[in-house]
């Protein structure tokens, strides 16, 4: 997705209204998410909230489908700071709100959204919500035959890129809704970005210099300010460092299951930090299935917006990050617990009985063939991905620059390309 430099969409506006053009806001939505699957319409600052912000913050940047406004509740109420989140809500086609019946789906949604944000002062005051309307719904929930729109609402990458978009800091965690914040990673990497700005270590406070040594003083906080650092926040499925570290562990390193998505993390080496140590380390084995919950700049490459429904989609995010030139920073005091829910269940069951409803009616097996496709996407994606960022260092003459290391050392394990890598590298 581009990036619309430091004017607001107002501004933007503003200026091509002072030349006698008039161009839309939804005309110049479109284009920011033009790799979105249409018709699909982003209504940014649908919800605005109130309270003041400072540019060196930290903004939760999440999205929210409809049966999960209960676990954003939770997350709004624990971390009590700023959210910028793209909540969606099917819209069927040629339709608006005030057509649909009270009763419609999309209206109920709606009322529901508008009642989950009275619930709490908290929201005004801390959450900016935007809206991702499109007709792509489950195709079940018109009965028992699909409805013609099919499947495809699951835009995941589409709504983090509105919610980083419109996100009024400098700063972003890109996080998923059902994650309980646990420690207050917001006040350490606020309290370093703020004391590496104030001058030498000796006019400041012991806590915050102890925060910015354990962030590796000035060199990290510049990469992170510049958009070439990563803090990762580990993940669990459960609390207490005893319990992962009993025999047998009572629990476990988020989707242990799945090596790939996170163990690149090295939780050995962050089971073995002191608690309280400040100590920050760096991911050294970066493996391109890796799926941290980091914060960044907000300066940082887009996600890829053609992937839909599940698989593959916050890996791509990462791994251009990490091409980019992006290193990845583990805090070794913070950690984030993910909340198991029902709605996850039935999600993937739901894509089970969707196989065999679109079996039984002879048609193809769509979310098998999302996750395929997805798949392939993906693959195609790191090799694509690659070549743009090698050619693109290649052309500058960064290519055996620090910030092109990432790129040179995951590219050359993709078959494909490994020799192109190499004979640009030894060029």
């Amino acid at each position: 997705m581009p990036f619309l430099s430091t004017r607001t969409t107002g501004q933007i506006l503003g200026l091509l209204g002072a030349t006698g053009y008039e161009l839309k806001e939804e005309t110049l939505l479109s284009r920011a998410f033009s790799d979105a699957i249409h018709p699909t319409r982003i209504i940014p600052f649908y919800f605005k909230a109130t309270g003041t912000l400072q540019s060196d913050d930290v903004t939760i940047t999440t999205l929210v489908t409809n049966n999960r406004f209960r676990v954003f509740k939770q997350l709004v109420e624990r971390y009590r700071g700023p959210i910028s989140v793209t909540i969606h809500i099917p819209l069927p086609l040629h339709s608006s709100f005030a057509s649909l019946k009270p009763d419609h789906p999309s209206r109920v949604a709606l009322n529901n959204l508008h009642a989950l944000y009275a619930s709490s002062p908290l929201f005004s005051e801390h959450v900016d919500v935007h809206l991702a309307l499109s007709p792509f719904t489950n195709p079940l929930s018109a009965g028992k035959v699909p409805s013609p729109e099919g499947e495809g609402g699951r835009q995941f990458n589409v709504w983090r890129n509105a919610a980083r978009l419109f996100a009024r800091t400098d700063f972003v965690m890109m996080l998923d809704v059902d994650f309980a914040v646990c420690t207050d990673w917001r006040g350490a990497v606020r309290d370093t970005l703020r004391a590496a700005a104030s001058g030498p270590n000796r006019h400041l406070s012991r806590t915050a210099r102890l925060q910015l040594g354990g962030i590796n003083s000035a060199d990290i906080v510049g990469k992170l300010r510049e958009g070439t650092a990563a803090l990762v926040v580990p993940a669990f499925e459960y609390a207490l460092l005893r319990l992962a570290k009993a025999s047998p562990p009572v629990i476990a390193s988020f989707h242990a299951s799945w090596a790939p998505g996170h163990n690149s993390t090295d939780y050995e080496k962050y089971y073995s930090m002191p608690p309280g140590s400040h100590t920050v380390y760096r991911v050294e084995q970066y493996q391109s299935a890796y799926e941290p919950y980091v914060i960044t700049s907000k300066r940082v490459s887009w996600c890829d917006e053609r992937f839909a429904g599940y698989g593959g989609n916050k890996a791509a995010c990462l791994f251009e990050m990490y091409l980019s030139g992006v290193s990845f920073y583990v805090l070794s005091d913070h950690f984030l617990i993910h909340q198991s829910h029902k709605y996850e269940e039935e999600a993937r069951r739901e894509e089970v009985d969707l196989s065999h409803r679109y079996f039984a009616l002879g048609t193809a097996d769509l979310p098998s063939f999302q996750r395929k496709s997805n798949r392939k996407l993906y693959a195609d994606f790191k090799e694509e991905s690659c070549l743009r960022y090698l050619y693109r260092y290649y052309r500058e003459g960064t290519l055996h620059a620090e910030r092109a290391a990432n790129a040179r050392e995951e590219c050359k394990k993709i078959k494909n390309i490994a020799k192109t890598v190499s004979q640009l590298v030894n060029d």
